[in-house]
């Protein structure tokens, strides 16, 4: 596995693997629910992404292609090819069955791709670009004529209304993708190149990754709903200043710098930095060699926690939307689950149960032992016992208060089963007890039944064999020897 990413209620995890295909696991029973495998693409897979109610996932390849999938019928919608590797790719938030998505390829500008169509539009990724309205050329190229650019980091905002560009200058552009303008410009502080960019889920907060390792939290100060018509009445006043510097001023009314995090002491890179489902917690992954760190901060930037796993690089990231839980992919292929490790309290199914530490004296009340106590008298009820009670209708959960139940979300897939491959037969030395032979031959009922049953046939054979040598040196002791050794038993 190469990517992962949660849906919406965090109740599937789709993984993109090295062979094109993706895994979705129903991550309450931790079983394969379906497989998305396209015959054609056989190139690792670069990123999964859910739509708003997951209905579709978006697969972005290293052959260059982007493909749309409809997850229940398990079958292609759309599928286009980039002129280069897209490594990251996202479907538009603010449709449930989106068509149009943001790629960000490895050496060109990002692009708005529409999946029916197949049109992309490239989006400008500094402010020279859209003076003349092309992209101006490059003074190298590549062997294919392509625009040798560096790879840009792009999202889009909570309704999908626009799309925030972080470009190699170290600044976050705010574009209009319908009509392909700047809107804003908001300068990240040393200039260095934004490798990550992420909203937090409430759309509140921005999140950037730059090359002088540190994560940067930006308030977003504009409406969630609305914003662009924000930015277009911003952008008609004061045009008598120059350009850039009334860019930057919109951008300075649209996002201010909140947090940094960074490792001041290792100064290490980070890798797939992401908010946690509420947005309390911002979790980034070391880039060092070897290594399978996950820091994790509160975002008042307190260093809360690291987390260490195996020798193994880490390459990806995901925080479950409601639990807290961690999902980080190493560099060979596996998925490492992170959750808090409970202690379970079965005094707390017990109201009036009191756990001791230590002997107390009890002073019993004067009337704990009568018939009717005053304190076990019955008040009167509240309830009204002639209220309908509506147990049809689903509670709006207040994390996912955008959501519309009329859309009918999909949070469980039903499990398809794989056949059962035919076990071969354990072929053991000597002769089985009667004992192991019942235990074999119930180990299809349950995998810890067949465990002790193969534990029973290689213990019983050594006792028998003990018995045997037994009955040569001794003659008719054998049978008695035997019947001891099965008393013990």
């Amino acid at each position: 596995m190469k990517c992962v990413a949660f849906n919406r209620r965090g109740t599937l995890l789709a993984a993109g693997c090295s062979d094109g295909s993706c895994i979705i696991w129903d991550f309450e029973t931790r079983g394969i629910a379906k497989e998305l495998r396209d015959k054609d693409c056989v190139a690792a897979i670069t990123s999964v992404c859910w739509s708003k109610y997951g209905h579709r996932i978006l697969v972005s390849s290293a052959d260059k292609s982007l493909t749309l999938w409809d997850v229940v019928e398990g079958e292609k919608i759309a599928q286009t090819t980039l002129s280069q590797t897209p490594l990251q790719a996202r479907l538009h938030p603010g449709s449930s069955t989106p068509s149009i998505c943001l790629a960000c390829p490895f050496s060109s500008a990002p692009m708005i791709v529409d999946m029916s169509t197949g049109i992309t539009t490239l989006l400008p990724v500094s402010l020279s670009d859209t003076e003349n309205g092309v992209v101006p050329p490059p003074r190298n190229k590549f062997s294919d004529g392509s625009t040798p650019f560096s790879p840009t980091a792009a999202c889009f905002n909570k309704y999908g209304d626009m799309v925030y560009v972080g470009n190699s200058k170290g600044e976050v552009l705010i574009i209009d993708h319908k009509n392909v303008q700047i809107c804003g410009i908001v300068p990240i502080p040393g200039n260095a190149v934004i490798k990550n960019m992420v909203f937090s889920r409430t759309g509140q907060y921005l999140l950037t990754n730059s090359n002088d390792r540190t994560i940067r939290i930006y308030e977003n100060l504009l409406p969630l709903k609305g914003g662009l018509k924000f930015l277009e009445e911003s952008n008609h006043a004061g045009d008598e200043q120059d350009k850039f510097e009334k860019l930057k001023a919109v951008g300075s009314r649209c996002l201010t710098l909140f947090r940094e995090f960074q490792d001041s002491i290792t100064k290490v890179h980070w890798k797939a930095p992401c908010f946690s489902g509420d947005g309390e917690w911002v979790i980034g992954g070391s880039a060092s060699k070897g290594e399978h760190k996950i820091y994790i901060w509160d975002r008042a930037g307190h260093l809360v926690k690291i987390l260490e796993g195996p020798k193994e690089a880490l390459i990806d990231l995901a925080w479950h939307p409601v639990h807290p839980i961690v999902v980080s992919v190493s560099l060979t292929g596996l998925v490492y689950i992170w959750a808090k490790d409970y202690t379970e309290n079965w005094s707390a199914f017990a109201p009036d149960f009191k756990e001791l530490e230590e002997n107390e004296e009890y002073v019993e009340r004067e009337d704990e032992f009568d018939l009717m106590p005053e304190t076990e008298k019955v008040k009167e009820s509240d309830v009204d016992e002639d209220e309908e009670i509506d147990i049809m209708g689903v509670e709006k959960d207040s994390g996912f208060s955008d959501s519309d139940m009329s859309q009918g979300e999909i949070c469980f897939l039903p499990a398809d089963p794989s056949p059962d491959l035919p076990e071969p037969q354990d072929q053991f030395v000597g002769s089985t007890s009667k004992q192991g032979d019942s235990n074999q031959s119930a180990s299809a009922l349950s995998e810890e039944a067949g465990q002790s049953a193969r534990l029973t046939s290689h213990i019983s054979p050594p006792l028998e064999a003990m018995d045997n040598s037994a009955a040569e040196d001794n003659g008719g002791t054998s049978s008695r020897r035997k019947r001891r050794s099965s008393e013990v038993l």
